[in-house]
């Protein structure tokens, strides 16, 4: 019986956050412009919470995960699973599974959902003060969003916060989309295009 020879075939992915930034910047600069009264209505943001927000962020999260990166992994996974349960909110409201649905909604609910991910976004903060300083100020910007939003539904100072929801979004798809660029181009000519600072170096 002869021998066989088996080479090791190292199994490599490219970095996924570029596309999970891209799809967070999408979703969040459409979203914003309802919300800063420059559109209106919901229904057109719907595909991009579902692709862009959604999907493509779930993709990374999967792709994350074979980087063994459990902070890139949860925050995609997290914010990706997000948009697909604002979207179906959205649909509630606007009476795509019924009249009997879209008749007992209580905004209050919502409410207690974005304080969940406030909470959540709160202590991912932290852990993205080891990562670079663009992705540390999305969730600086992610806070407050979070916080506009659960004080909206509360109707506590609506207009006011509303206004510091709508202007933290735009804030995270700007500050998105240059940390996509940064990391397509950076990996792309093997040196810094667009600088993205270094971890904050307070707990490694």
């Amino acid at each position: 019986m002869g021998t066989q020879n088996y080479t090791q075939v190292k199994i490599t992915t490219a970095d996924p956050s570029a596309l999970g930034l891209f799809g967070l910047a999408m979703v969040t600069l459409v979203a914003s412009s309802q919300k800063l009264g420059i559109t209106d209505g919901l229904s057109l943001i719907l595909p991009w919470a579902f692709f862009l927000g959604g999907i493509a962020q779930l993709i990374a999260s999967v792709l994350d995960a074979k980087h063994n990166n459990i902070f890139g992994t949860t925050a995609f996974g997290a914010f990706g699973l997000f948009w697909f349960g604002v979207g179906t909110t959205w649909l509630i409201q606007l009476g795509a599974f019924g009249e009997t649905l879209a008749a007992n909604v209580d905004p209050k609910q919502l409410g207690f959902a974005f304080i969940g991910y406030l909470i959540f976004s709160l202590f991912m903060t932290v852990g993205a003060l080891e990562t670079h300083k663009v992705l540390f100020f999305i969730f600086v910007f992610i806070d407050l969003l979070f916080i506009g939003l659960s004080l909206s539904s509360f109707d506590v100072a609506y207009e006011v916060t509303h206004m510091i929801a709508g202007i933290a979004e735009l804030c995270i798809a700007l500050l998105s989309f240059y940390g996509c660029g940064a990391i397509v181009l950076n990996t792309h000519f093997g040196k810094v295009v667009l600088p993205i600072g270094k971890p904050f170096g307070i707990f490694k």
